[in-house]
């Protein structure tokens, strides 16, 4: 006779209905409920999305602009600062800048021989937006008299033909070395500039040269510009020179290296202030600008900045988390009988906690990558349309992970507590 086996006992029965779910259940689970409420889930995920593409795009905006600045200003040379004039004075009273030119080429050829961190010296004096004329193509653009050293200070070099000489300095000839934007707008029937004239103030120039294409720097067009020999701009364009000498609206200075600019400019400070009988107690009549110290200043600024912006896009994160807080807290109460019935059949209250975590950090992990992507071609497009480099640091994209991650395991956490710990009598009477 057959013997048979005896019925499982109470425990036995017991821990065959609290199986434990597998990962891939679990995965498969969650999956099919937030599918099945795929606009749910999806304005549950727009916060963080939001959050996320801010920070990315922020960041990356904030960086190109930052590196592009920053190339701009080296593209002027790293060693070099620019001396302006300042305001006039009376009776030792300032008249406020602008109110003359207080700078002469004796002061620029002075520093040039007595300071020796300076390795080249270069005057100038500028008219924005003077009218040139080619046949009958008028421009408005700008003229800039100047002297041999500019070129090399400044970092530009002849496209086609050369810049002027000191024979046309001396001889306050009537030549013109133009922009590639000018040239474009003069000349654009014409094979070529060189050789040919244009119109300053009634005044005939033959251009000799035209330089390479530069861009913006520091919201200056270089390319829009005439240069001419800084004594026919005195004598023929500006036609006003001060008491004691020729007037300039300033020079450039370049020192052998980035670190002898602060002694050059405390040299060139000292000379000034005695060349000009300057007491103690008065202020300069002149600006001196640094372009390291500018750069330096602009890179901390930038930095702020960004820092600053990104945080508070950062703040659209938290408003993300405590959405998908609040839409999983509704979750738990609308599934409560599921929950129910689920704990009856032999679900653990570990399985019904792992669901609802699963849940949330799929809605934040999938609306990371969506809102990585998305930064990154608003980044991407930001650069292409204002022409900055387009950089994006690995640093913002492991952080959006991180924060979409954290944020999932945070929000969800409490909603999923909350469930894993229903009654499943209590929930199986709700209605």
């Amino acid at each position: 006779m057959k013997k048979q086996g005896l019925p499982p006992s109470n425990n036995q029965s017991h821990r065959r209905r609290k199986r434990k779910i597998s990962f891939r259940e679990l995965l498969t689970m969650s999956i099919e409920t937030l599918w099945n409420n795929k606009l749910r889930t999806g304005l549950t995920m727009l916060g963080v999305i939001i959050g996320i593409a801010s920070v990315i795009m922020i960041t990356s905006i904030g960086q190109g602009v930052q590196e592009s600045t920053a190339l701009q200003l080296e593209a002027l040379g790293t060693n070099v600062m620019v001396v302006t004039a300042g305001a006039a004075r009376t009776g030792g009273i300032s008249q406020g800048l602008g109110s003359a030119s207080t700078l002469t080429l004796e002061d620029s050829q002075a520093i040039a021989k007595q300071v020796p961190a300076a390795k080249l010296v270069s005057a100038f004096l500028q008219r924005p937006q003077i009218q040139v004329v080619r046949g009958n193509v008028n421009i408005s653009t700008n003229l800039v008299g100047t002297d041999l050293n500019l070129p090399k200070i400044r970092n530009f070099r002849p496209q086609e033909g050369f810049f002027f000489n000191q024979n046309d300095l001396d001889t306050v000839r009537p030549v013109a070395f133009i922009g590639s934007k000018v040239r474009d707008q003069l000349f654009s029937t014409e094979r070529s500039a060189i050789g040919k004239d244009l119109r300053i103030r009634g005044k005939r120039y033959i251009v000799v040269g035209v330089a390479e294409t530069k861009g913006l720097s520091g919201g200056e067009d270089l390319d829009d510009v005439i240069y001419i020999p800084l004594t026919n701009m005195s004598s023929q364009i500006v036609g006003n020179n001060s008491l004691t000498g020729i007037s300039i609206n300033g020079f450039w200075l370049e020192a052998g290296d980035a670190d002898q600019l602060n002694s050059a400019q405390f040299q060139v400070t000292n000379i000034l202030r005695l060349r000009h009988g300057i007491n103690t107690s008065e202020l300069d009549d002149f600006r001196i600008m640094n372009l390291v110290d500018v750069m330096s200043a602009f890179t901390k600024i930038m930095g702020s900045l960004t820092l600053m912006v990104g945080a508070i896009a950062g703040i659209s994160l938290v408003v993300g988390g405590l959405g998908i807080a609040n839409i999983m807290l509704v979750s738990v109460m609308e599934r409560t009988r599921e929950i129910g019935i689920r704990k009856a059949v032999g679900a653990t209250s570990g399985s019904i906690l792992s669901q609802f975590l699963t849940e949330a950090i799929i809605i934040s992990v999938v609306g990371g990558v969506i809102g990585v992507g998305l930064g990154i071609a608003f980044a991407f497009a930001a650069a292409t349309l204002f022409k900055f480099p387009f950089i994006v640091p690995l640093w913002s994209i492991g952080a959006g992970f991180g924060l979409s991650l954290l944020v999932g395991v945070l929000s969800g956490g409490i909603p999923a507590r909350n469930a894993a710990k229903l009654n499943p009598i209590s929930a199986l009477r709700s209605e």
